[in-house]
């Protein structure tokens, strides 16, 4: 099999971290997660059992690989806060341009130009993890281990994808 690219694996890896947190997140309601991808698979900061986080982690690549692609989605993710911050900071630069009127008087126009920016944000963030940040093309892979990680003051795991 060709070595995937660090920029594929991160995608998948984002995909299968989401599958992952959403389905954990239905397990056990009201638990405080969140998650980070890199080149290996995922961290997962929150308290969680090991052997339930593997179990679920497992479950979550099997959904995606079967077709289940919705699960690479999640609206909590931090592409949709980038997404969104970028847009109402462009849009409330642009709508408050111009040295003619006074800073009061363009700030009517900046709120304007951010909310807007901000309605915008939501589907655009959407689709920026579908074509650009996560994927659901996880054939592949498999959950090579899952690791509780002891140094540092919130529990967490590392998911290691191969």
């Amino acid at each position: 099999m060709a070595r995937r690219s660090l920029i594929q694996r991160l995608r998948q890896h984002h995909g299968i971290e989401h599958a992952t947190v959403t389905l954990l997140s239905r397990r056990l309601p009201g638990a405080q997660l969140v998650a980070r991808s890199d080149g290996d698979g995922f961290i997962v900061y929150g308290d969680v059992d090991t052997a339930t986080l593997r179990a679920v982690a497992e479950e979550a690549l099997a959904r995606l690989q079967a077709g289940a692609s919705e699960l690479a989605i999640h609206p909590n993710c931090g592409t949709n806060l980038v997404t969104a911050g970028a847009l109402s900071g462009i849009a409330a630069l642009l709508a408050a341009g111009g040295r003619k009127r006074s800073l009061w008087d363009r700030v009517p126009g900046a709120i304007l130009g951010a909310t807007l920016a901000l309605t915008l944000a939501v589907p655009l963030g959407r689709w920026m993890q579908l074509n650009v940040t996560t994927s659901s093309a996880v054939r592949q892979l498999r959950v090579a281990a899952v690791t509780r990680l002891e140094n540092g003051p919130v529990p967490r795991h590392r998911v290691t994808i191969a």
